[in-house]
């Protein structure tokens, strides 16, 4: 069954955006995404609990959150009595989602009003440029306002009606406290780890690791009392207590994991940093990944880009002598590189050479290179290169 619901009411029954010529949703609609993003940006900076990265769960929430927002106004300029059953649930959801987070409400009203406010300037800066009318211009700011407020109503519905049912949860207190202990800048504002860790009953270790599983399964595993998880998106994370690291491995025996090394409470963030980076760049292993055994690769693994732009500036400079040629000009200052100093007879043994080809060879790096190999700096650029590439070639 559909349902549909009238267009949201403001305050009193105002409804601006009837107002609003429809012209205005076509000068709006191309540049909705454009629109949100900017949002975006503003309210990471302004909204400390909002500051997550774009790539995090919060930051996709939020982005997700704004785009539904500003195709949804566009929408009700166009037809004011459009279906929208399903805009006021998923608002209402995200006011849920704050309560089961373990999040007061304050972030989510806060974000509420520095949208309304940069969506007031931007959508009169677009009318002004359209050339449309001052009168078009000023009911636009006062239809942001009440859509604005209406949104955030139905998320402070959403909060209540959670709340009601979870007041006591266990399971939330448990959930707010992993949320904030793998945010790598968590909110100045708002309970403090020790806080949120007395009020879930857990006891704060000097140092934990995070299990990262991929595709859990819908919790078949049987971990500790004191491992706390976080399950979204097909992908289990366990803050796991130091000494209780290798139990918890055991436990996902057969699943595609990977586990960060043991560090401080307050670099929580950094350990499931490092798991979940292995499950994304290393082959695949039967066993459960250790991160801390492979860290100089997996940071050459993230910087991956970067290293294909310091290959182009330096390396590849090798490339203009055909392939192969260049292939074993790479190799034979990969070995130079590894010990710096080396003579032509120990570069020739190691590669299985004959001298004198090493020496034909490091006089042809010279020619290419020049200068530069006396260099420190290219020598390290060069090295990461070949590493990085080396890396590559095992997959």
């Amino acid at each position: 069954m559909v349902v549909v619901v009238a267009a949201p009411r403001g305050r009193d029954g105002f409804e601006p955006w009837r107002d609003i010529p429809a012209v205005a949703a076509r000068v709006l609609r191309p540049r909705i995404d454009a629109i949100a993003c900017e949002l975006v940006e503003t309210i990471r900076t302004e909204v400390g609990g909002y500051r997550a990265a774009p790539n995090t769960d919060v930051g996709r929430d939020v982005l997700a959150a704004v785009r539904r927002a500003v195709a949804q106004f566009v929408s009700l300029i166009e037809n004011p009595v459009a279906p929208s059953s399903d805009d006021v649930e998923f608002f209402r959801r995200l006011g849920r989602t704050e309560y089961r987070n373990g999040r007061e409400l304050d972030d989510l009203q806060a974000a509420y009003r520095v949208g309304a406010r940069v969506a007031c300037r931007r959508y009169a800066q677009i009318a002004q440029a359209a050339a449309l009318p001052m009168t078009t211009v000023l009911s636009i700011s006062d239809a942001v306002l009440a859509h604005i407020d209406n949104l955030a109503n139905e998320s402070a519905k959403g909060y209540a009606e959670a709340k009601s049912h979870g007041v006591d949860d266990p399971g939330r207190r448990r959930r707010a406290l992993v949320e904030r202990l793998v945010r790598r800048n968590p909110p100045e504002v708002g309970p403090s780890t020790a806080e949120l860790a007395e009020r879930a009953g857990w006891a704060v270790p000097d140092a934990l690791a995070c299990l990262v599983v991929d595709d859990p399964g819908g919790g078949r595993f049987r971990f500790d009392p004191d491992v706390l998880l976080l399950e979204r998106a097909g992908e289990l994370t366990a803050v796991i207590p130091g000494p209780r690291v290798a139990a918890a491995c055991a436990a996902v025996g057969g699943a595609r994991a990977a586990v960060g090394p043991v560090l401080p409470v307050a670099e929580t963030w950094l350990s499931r940093y490092c798991a979940r980076l292995a499950l994304r760049t290393l082959p695949r292993s039967p066993e459960v990944i250790a991160a801390d055994q492979h860290l100089l690769e997996l940071f050459l693994r993230a910087g991956e880009p970067l290293g294909a732009l310091l290959g182009r500036r330096g390396v590849d400079r090798l490339a203009e002598l055909g392939a192969g040629k260049a292939a074993r000009l790479a190799e034979t200052l990969a070995a130079l590189l590894a010990s710096w100093g080396r003579s032509a007879p120990e570069i020739a043994a190691e590669l299985g050479i004959h001298p004198q080809t090493a020496r034909y060879r490091l006089r042809q790096l010279d020619e290419v290179f020049g200068d530069r190999m006396g260099d420190p700096d290219f020598r390290y650029e060069a090295e990461t290169v070949l590493r990085l590439r080396a890396l590559r070639r095992r997959g």
